[in-house]
């Protein structure tokens, strides 16, 4: 009796295990590069601009979206423009790629999903190909980094005078208003 409670209890162990594996593997982002460019002149990383066309499909095969029959997508790595795990499985790759990637629910549309075409709690599978791949220069990422904070900076400052115009203006005495007390003093 014991050997099959202990037999028992190994067996609903082991499933337990298997069950929580395959959810593992489920939720964490695969890729895998089906074509990759005999060269490399340059990675992807966060800030690089990509023009790629790609096929977005549901985990039994069913196109959600593509961009095949339209000029290709362009987007820039770390704007949030695209899905998070679409975006992640792009930085690492080259000009002339060609990736696999799927994409756990939590990394897409998560619970709600994409009524009508993507369920809640979907995993995606999207075929990109890396058309072209472009990096900013130094200069346009600091302006890119530097530009709201200096107008975050700057729009306190500009308030004030705004305000100290306005005060100045409604505080001032008006000329025509002199005008009409002067030619009032006259005609008595």
């Amino acid at each position: 009796m014991k050997t099959r409670v202990f037999l028992l209890l190994l067996v609903a162990f082991s499933c337990e295990l298997a069950r929580a594996e395959e959810e593992n593997e489920a939720e964490e982002l695969q890729v895998e590069t089906l074509v990759q460019p005999e060269s490399c002149a340059m990675i992807s990383e966060i800030g690089d601009t990509l023009k790629i066309h790609y096929t977005g499909k549901l985990m039994d095969g069913k196109v959600i979206d593509t961009s095949l029959s339209r000029d290709p997508h362009s987007l820039e790595l770390g704007a949030r423009q695209v899905i998070p795990g679409l975006e992640q499985s792009l930085v690492g790759v080259c000009e002339g790629q060609k990736i696999k990637a799927i994409i756990p629910s939590h990394l897409a549309y998560g619970k709600r999903g994409f009524p009508p075409t993507v369920p809640g709690d979907a995993a995606l599978q999207f075929e990109v190909e890396v058309i072209t791949l472009s990096r900013k220069t130094p200069f346009e990422k600091m302006i890119r980094s530097l530009l709201p904070t200096m107008c975050l900076a700057l729009l306190p400052g500009l308030l004030c005078l705004i305000g100290v115009y306005i005060y100045k203006r409604g505080s001032a005495e008006r000329p025509e208003k002199k005008k009409a007390k002067d030619k009032k003093s006259k005609k008595k």
